[in-house]
């Protein structure tokens, strides 16, 4: 990703941008002559950023110090560089190039943090597990089917990534406004042949399609949906990372830690979330560069104020460096997650009596009881039962239903769903419907990459 935003690859871009538009308007009948396409494309690798600096040092101006290096490079072919164009038509098509390129690998980043937690789903797919409400304990869930939470956020933003990409269009060749009129001068007032090379630059670098209205620049609206998407996976990640720590904090599911990793200076025993804490905090980044792209897109005037230039050259980067961080994360906890099977058995066995009286109170309604009268019998019993575990005593909730005469039918019930995987539901099979009918198809098409391991 850093690669994608560094300075040798933008500029290079700007030059292959540079050389689409003259082989498109030579191809039209201006006088580019093949000759002078390729000293062009001779030219284009020799890219001296230092040069760049001492024109720019003169001019104050970033595109035309790179426009006059690649022209004094070309000889006389550089001359016919820029044609009709403004500063915004190398600089916007460029960023849309680099943005394309950043989208996608986002989007095989997303499948390389989904793999390894669908391969945890399915390990787990049917361990109990406390599932919470309010941070109460409220039913059974199994640990599997939590992690398909993560796992279905995760699937949203891979399709909401993926048809950004899809739908991504270049600015094309639009003039200074927007209007076209540079180029209606150049080609004599042929409007089909101004169409025309809009469309053979698309073609040229990619795309598509191009942005039928626009004014100096891009619509400025296509970077705040695009952050936006970008700040969903920081939602999803930041989700995942908080759940995480509040498991790891309960004994039950720890992230990966190093053999001579340290979690504290002064407290040598600690084995802190590192890694879900620092998902957490970088997603919480990610988060607000959604809002300074919205304001940026709000603030515009007209067909075009400059003051959009330095934020974004912040906040494009940024966000997607951020994206890559956080999903590198996600991948590498996600590969490490530790379930203390133990610590999960003895909470469930702990709330197990409280999970089974909603079980029982539909058996007792079904069978003709109020379900009103017996919820709150139920309830009274309950408390009775939280009051003796809190003062260290065995939970008697169990027993004392055994004895209800309201539910003496079902007796023979209770010590069934004392059972903690007949109090799971459909949490196994909905593991396996979700992963063969969502997640395997979407990682069919997703192609692998390397592994960036992040260090704590």
């Amino acid at each position: 990703m850093a690669g994608i935003w560094s300075s040798g690859h933008r500029y290079a871009t700007w030059r292959r941008v540079w050389i689409a538009l003259a082989e498109a308007q030579s191809e039209l009948g201006l006088p580019i002559t093949p000759e002078d396409l390729a000293a062009l494309r001779q030219a284009a690798p020799r890219l001296d950023l230092a040069r760049v600096a001492e024109i720019e040092a003169e001019t104050r101006h970033d595109v035309v110090s790179h426009l006059r290096h690649f022209a004094e490079q070309a000889g006389a072919a550089g001359g016919k560089l820029h044609l009709g164009a403004t500063s915004a038509f190398v600089t916007d098509n460029t960023d849309l190039l680099l943005l394309s390129e950043a989208l996608e690998l986002v989007e095989r980043r997303l499948g390389g943090a989904i793999r390894p937690l669908a391969h945890f789903a399915r390990t787990h797919r049917a361990l109990p597990a406390l599932a919470y409400t309010h941070l109460q304990p409220a039913q059974l869930t199994t640990v599997g089917k939590r992690a398909c939470l993560w796992i279905q956020d995760l699937v949203e933003d891979y399709r909401e990534v993926a048809r950004r990409r899809r739908e991504m269009r270049l600015r094309g060749a639009k003039g200074t406004t927007g209007t076209q009129a540079s180029f209606m001068t150049l080609f004599d007032g042929d409007e089909g042949k101004v169409v025309e090379l809009d469309r053979r630059l698309a073609a040229k670098l990619g795309f598509e399609r191009t942005w039928p209205i626009t004014g100096q620049t891009y619509p400025r609206k296509a970077d705040s949906q695009l952050l936006s998407t970008l700040s969903g996976i920081g939602e999803s990640l930041h989700k995942m990372g908080n759940d995480i720590r509040l498991l790891q904090s309960f004994g039950e599911v720890t992230e990966p830690f190093g053999k001579s990793q340290v979690g504290s200076s002064a407290m040598p025993y600690k084995r802190n979330p590192m890694r879900s804490e620092r998902m957490c905090s970088l997603s919480r980044r990610l988060l607000t560069a959604a809002l300074d792209s919205s304001l940026t897109a709000a603030t515009q005037w007209l067909e075009r104020t400059l003051d959009d230039s330095a934020i974004r050259r912040l906040v494009l980067p940024e966000a997607f460096l951020l994206a890559d961080a956080v999903l590198g994360l996600a991948a590498d906890i996600g590969g490490g997650l530790v379930v203390h099977e133990r610590t999960l058995a003895a909470r469930v066995a702990r709330e197990l009596p409280f999970m089974a009286t909603e079980a029982l109170m539909m058996k007792g309604t079904v069978g003709g009881g109020s379900r009103q009268e017996l919820h709150e019998r139920i309830r009274e019993l309950a408390l009775e039962a939280h009051a003796a575990v809190e003062a260290g005593e065995e939970n008697p909730l169990l027993g004392r239903l055994a004895e209800e005469p309201a539910l003496a039918a079902y007796r023979g019930e209770i010590e069934r769903l004392a059972q903690p995987e007949a109090l799971t539901g459909r949490a196994a099979q909905q593991v396996d419907r979700f992963l063969a009918d969502e997640v395997e198809p979407l990682l069919s098409g997703v192609a692998e990459v390397a592994a960036e391991t992040p260090r704590v």
